[in-house]
């Protein structure tokens, strides 16, 4: 079994946090992965990007991590290299980045301890997110994509998904979201729509927590980590689940 390395976790935070604030990332994974152990485990990263969160969840124990990103695919961006470079710099073997959609992905035998979506649950099936919560089209085609993470995931899996929820102070005043200018609020749904198709697909437990700042550090959480609070910010959730037995 793979154990966590305090010098794998010092390289990597130095390659994460590279011109951003100093223990920000560190905090971040800290509360985004609260109460999982990696250790021996096995990880799929859906739409992980240069697959940092990968790489968190390979120095702290993960045996495999799978990390799909479609955007790779013939792209410019400079993420399968930022990729390569990291792995090459933490010296990690066990993360593997596919230039792969969920709907094309086929694991094999292969199955998962931990599935993450972090910023990508929306992205799935953009058209279908926009309509989700009024089209029988749009909820099949989430139906099956939510069958396929059930099918791969192992009796009591972790499910988790950070995401915006579409209804936000800015957005519903139509105006421009200071803090997340770009965010564009209608390809989004709220963690409890999430949820409650994902019980339909064979999880359960689920859990909602809301975001602040990690500049804020613990006492923000304590004070804007609610949806309420979220509301006025960024709207930012994370949605975690377990696969039912």
């Amino acid at each position: 079994m793979l154990r966590p390395d305090s010098n794998s976790f010092g390289r990597y935070f130095n390659i994460a946090e590279r011109g951003t604030a100093r223990g920000n990332h560190r905090f971040y994974m800290k509360y985004l992965f609260d109460g999982i152990d990696f250790r021996g485990k096995t990880m799929l990263d859906v739409g992980g990007g240069d697959g940092m969160l990968s790489f968190y969840a390979a120095c702290s124990g993960a045996e495999k991590v799978i990390c799909l990103e479609p955007e790779i695919a013939g792209s410019t961006t400079g993420t399968n290299a930022a990729f390569q470079r990291t792995a090459s710099l933490l010296g990690q073997t066990n993360v593997q980045l596919l230039p792969s959609r969920l709907q094309d992905y086929d694991p094999g035998d292969a199955s998962f301890d931990i599935l993450l979506l972090h910023a990508s649950i929306n992205h799935l099936d953009e058209d279908a997110c926009i309509e989700l919560d009024r089209d029988r089209k749009a909820q099949r085609s989430y139906e099956q994509l939510f069958s396929k993470l059930s099918s791969w995931a192992r009796p009591s899996a972790k499910l988790i998904v950070v995401d915006c929820a579409r209804r936000n102070l800015f957005g519903d005043l139509h105006m421009n979201n200071p803090f997340v200018p770009t965010i564009e609020w209608q390809k989004h749904q709220s963690p409890r729509l999430w949820a409650w198709h994902l019980a339909q697909a064979g999880f359960n437990k689920p859990s909602i927590r809301w975001h602040s700042f990690n500049s804020l550090r613990t006492g923000g959480r304590l004070l804007l980590g609610n949806r309420i609070a979220a509301y006025c910010l960024t709207s930012s959730f994370c949605l975690t689940m377990e696969k039912r037995r």
